[in-house]
């Protein structure tokens, strides 16, 4: 399935785009990118979505693939009635550039940071606290994050975050096929 770039239009045809969306049947697993290719490493969750959609076979509809772009809490009806939940983002830990963090299961709601996360409005950590104070939060969840280098305007992502889009991805793929349970961090 071909993710659905919601992130990419106005914010009335935004509206309607992701009402639709509510309105499908829902796949099991979303696999959610988020953030902002104009700011530089801010772009990385898209990218890696573009890789794990290429990778993963998942043409049964148990798995659906959205660019959510900027959309921040907008996007938070299309995370009701899901089984599992990836995230892929910019996630500023503060670790080396490039390094790949992976949080699940509870960790991912306490450790993902609010503010700061990442340059674009509502974050992978402001999307999944909303989740749980409103029911939405599916049981299995995982955010995979590249920290990023620079988050300025200017298109391209820099050479080390680009260096990890492929084992961000590989780490997604894998989350897909376990359907991102467990309870572990990692910072690989």
């Amino acid at each position: 399935m071909k993710s659905s770039p919601v992130g990419t239009c106005g914010p009335d045809r935004c509206r309607a785009r992701i009402l639709l969306m509510m309105e499908r049947a829902r796949a099991p697993l979303l696999v959610l990118g988020l953030g902002n290719p104009l700011l530089r490493d801010d772009g990385v969750g898209l990218r890696v979505l573009a890789e794990v959609e290429r990778a993963a076979a998942c043409g049964d509809g148990s798995v659906e693939f959205i660019d959510g772009g900027t959309q921040g809490l907008a996007l938070l009806g299309l995370l009701a009635d899901r089984h599992a939940l990836v995230i892929l983002d910019a996630l500023r830990l503060g670790a080396a550039p490039g390094t790949v963090h992976v949080l699940r299961g509870q960790r991912a709601l306490d450790a993902a940071p609010g503010r700061g996360l990442s340059a674009h409005e509502g974050n992978a950590g402001d999307l999944l606290r909303a989740a749980a104070l409103t029911g939405d939060l599916p049981a299995n969840v995982a955010v995979i994050g590249v920290e990023p280098e620079l988050i300025e305007t200017r298109i391209g992502l820099t050479t080390s975050v680009e260096q990890a889009v492929a084992k961000a991805a590989a780490i997604a793929v894998a989350c897909i096929g376990e359907r991102a349970g467990g309870p572990n961090t990692e910072r690989v």
